[in-house]
């Protein structure tokens, strides 16, 4: 005895249907995080231009830390700054801050982000450096906060930053 299936194109055609259906909700919920992993950077930067320790701390974890690592005559430094001793840093008087990263690889699992972006940055105007930030970020109650920073610093060798 032989077993069909009726109206197999049809069953097909639904599959297929049903498929494009979920695949394009899943992708924009998937893109809308990145987003927002994205913008709890940008508004770490916007802040740092601001000077505003209110708006940084919204979205950095208290117990979170920078690291940076530059080549010197000696060999490699690395330097690290918890984030309450950036955001003291921010209240002190000084020069204009402006970073700006660009094309982000934004990862995601669950409540856990990372984004990884080549930078430049600029103090009073000036160009200072450029380099690659990688931001460790968690998803909280209160949305993305920045765990932990790494970043090079480059002062030569940069590539043109594609921003204007």
């Amino acid at each position: 005895m032989a077993f069909q299936i009726a109206h197999t194109p049809t069953l097909a055609a639904t599959i297929g249907l049903l498929v494009l259906l979920f695949i394009p909700s899943s992708v924009q919920a998937q893109s809308q995080e990145e987003e927002a992993v994205v913008a709890a950077v940008q508004h770490l930067f916007d802040a740092m231009a601001a000077r505003d320790t209110l708006a940084a701390r919204a979205v950095l974890l208290p117990e979170g830390r920078f690291y940076s690592i530059r080549d010197s005559d000696d060999g490699p430094l690395v330097g690290s700054t918890t984030h309450r001793e950036f955001l003291d840093q921010l209240t002190m008087p000084g020069a204009d801050w402006l970073e700006r990263l660009w094309n982000p690889t934004v990862l995601i699992h669950g409540r856990m982000g990372v984004v990884w972006a080549e930078y430049d940055f600029h103090r009073d105007g000036a160009f200072s450096h450029c380099g690659v930030d990688a931001f460790s970020l968690f998803k909280t109650a209160d949305g993305w906060k920045i765990a932990g920073t790494t970043y090079t610093v480059e002062p030569t060798g940069c590539k043109e930053s594609p921003l204007k």
